[in-house]
């Protein structure tokens, strides 16, 4: 039995499932004000900022445990887009859970199912952001490809996430989306994300 809480990202594993089915710690909720985030070394939710704006998440968010976006999981950005600058951006990989049930806080782990995920760049840096359902849940459940998701709820998610930095008078976008993909790619962010992880904090 553990003394101590696990840290979120470090203390939880991905499952013996993965890439397939992964615990995802959950941040925030669609009913949320503020944008919660961990906090790296304590594991801590703390206050990233208050939704100056309408900006609402229409799912559960969050990251996968022991993963990291650096030099593998940027390497797929890069080929998609036929360049080799961009670098990852040294954050555990995020995740967007779809539910049908009303969940209404976060600082909770959820196993979900990938299903496909947007490619992001903000400020240049890959950022991926995985679409998954949760598993069993009685509308989203049987999902197993993003084509499956009404199309009303993909340009939702793909309006918060292309907006949800910006403030008035910005001159451009932080945040581009570059491509959408189904559950194949998104199986091989998670994939080399984990190995991200493994080489840059495998030996702590």
């Amino acid at each position: 039995m553990r003394k101590y809480k696990a840290h979120p990202w470090h203390g939880i594993k991905l499952g013996k499932d993965s890439p397939y089915v992964v615990s995802s710690f959950i941040e925030i909720v669609p009913t949320d004000t503020v944008k919660y985030e961990v906090d790296k070394e304590t594991g801590y939710l703390t206050i990233d900022r208050p939704q100056k704006y309408s900006n609402i998440i229409p799912a559960l968010y969050g990251f996968l445990p022991q993963t990291y976006s650096s030099k593998h999981t940027a390497e797929l950005t890069n080929i998609s887009l036929n360049r080799t600058d961009i670098e990852g951006d040294g954050d555990p990989v995020d995740i967007c859970v779809l539910t049908e049930k009303d969940i209404t806080h976060g600082d909770i782990i959820v196993r979900a199912r990938p299903i496909g995920g947007f490619r992001l760049l903000d400020q240049n840096k890959a950022d991926d952001k995985l679409i998954a359902v949760l598993e069993g849940d009685a509308i989203y459940g049987h999902y197993r490809s993003i084509k499956d998701v009404p199309s009303m709820v993909i340009d939702r998610l793909k309006h918060y996430f292309t907006t949800y930095k910006d403030l008035p008078g910005d001159s451009e976008p932080r945040c581009i989306l570059t491509d959408v993909y189904d559950a194949e790619t998104a199986y091989d962010v998670i994939q080399r994300s984990t190995l991200d992880y493994e080489e840059t904090f495998g030996d702590e």
